[in-house]
């Protein structure tokens, strides 16, 4: 058996299994090559080069338990292997944080958002940071700033510690614990946040896979808005304190676009492109921000 045909047979099992993607991989080949290569001790970009490499009986058989535990468990694939990918970049991960699939991380890549920042982009807040991986790429995208990185989980800023030491950055990545803004140290000039977003009745009807994450990281009340009404509500109430002369806030919503429009009817906000397309990720500007509250 070579592991390319080792591959194929993983898929077919997760398909029958009937597993549920989107921790990283949207199929189950994908899926399987990624778990495959992994307990094999390949990279996991290295399926063309190592496609025909003949597996021996015990290899098969250990590549074939660890597709056996994700099919039982229905732990995500980054919860078996302690890593996820985010835009090319590596980051530890386990149960005490949701996988990290941010679209802000392709803003930061892609540079679409630097028409709203300047040379004055000194100060970052990445809030409901989790396993810390948007804090390292936007220290990673603009090497000039600092990030503040925050979450109400002292589990999930354990994860993050992680990942900011692996990837040398703790000179300009602070961590802080804080339930919302009530402990953070601004004004910012850029605030990323991927906050809990799932309304109530989606949250009943996810696949285990989304249930074997942190609920805290999800559910965000009846309409999914729980958490962005207060954010907005603190940074009006102290502008000032929160939000530098020209700051943004970068926001993601997920699939909970109506949601916020019925929240949030006359806010002017700038829907962001991306793989998913124009209505999971938008940006504000602390003017339209603070006009809509008027």
């Amino acid at each position: 058996m070579t592991v390319i045909e080792l591959i194929e047979q993983a898929a077919e099992r997760l398909t029958q299994a009937q597993v549920a993607f989107g921790h990283g991989t949207t199929n189950a080949f994908d899926e399987a090559a990624w778990l495959v290569l992994w307990r094999l001790g390949h990279p996991l970009d290295a399926l063309d080069e190592v496609a025909d490499t003949a597996v021996i009986e015990a290899q098969r058989d250990e590549a074939l338990a660890l597709i056996d535990e994700r099919i039982r468990t229905r732990k995500p694939a980054a919860y078996l292997t302690r890593q996820a990918w985010l835009q090319g970049v590596p980051f530890y991960v386990d149960e005490r944080v949701i996988v990290p699939r941010s679209f802000i991380a392709e803003v930061l890549a892609d540079g679409s958002i630097d028409a709203w920042l300047s040379d004055q982009t000194h100060r970052v807040l990445d809030l409901c940071t989790g396993n810390g991986s948007l804090a390292v790429l936007a220290a990673m995208a603009y090497p000039d700033v600092v990030v503040d990185a925050v979450d109400i989980s002292d589990e999930a800023l354990a994860v993050a510690r992680i990942n900011v030491d692996q990837h040398g950055l703790a000179d300009r990545i602070t961590l802080l614990h804080s339930d919302g803004l009530q402990a953070v140290h601004g004004p910012y000039d850029l605030i990323l946040c991927n906050p809990p977003y799932v309304n109530a009745d989606s949250m009943k009807k996810l696949p285990a896979e989304y249930q074997a994450e942190p609920e805290l990281a999800l559910a965000s009340g009846e309409d999914g808005m729980d958490f962005t009404r207060a954010l907005f509500a603190a940074l009006r109430a102290e502008p000032d304190r929160y939000l530098g002369p020209d700051a943004v806030l970068v926001l993601e919503i997920g699939n909970e676009r109506p949601n916020f429009e019925r929240a949030f009817p006359d806010l002017p906000v700038t829907w962001l492109e991306t793989t998913s397309g124009a209505d999971q990720l938008l940006l504000i500007t602390r003017d339209a921000l603070l006009l809509e509250s008027a």
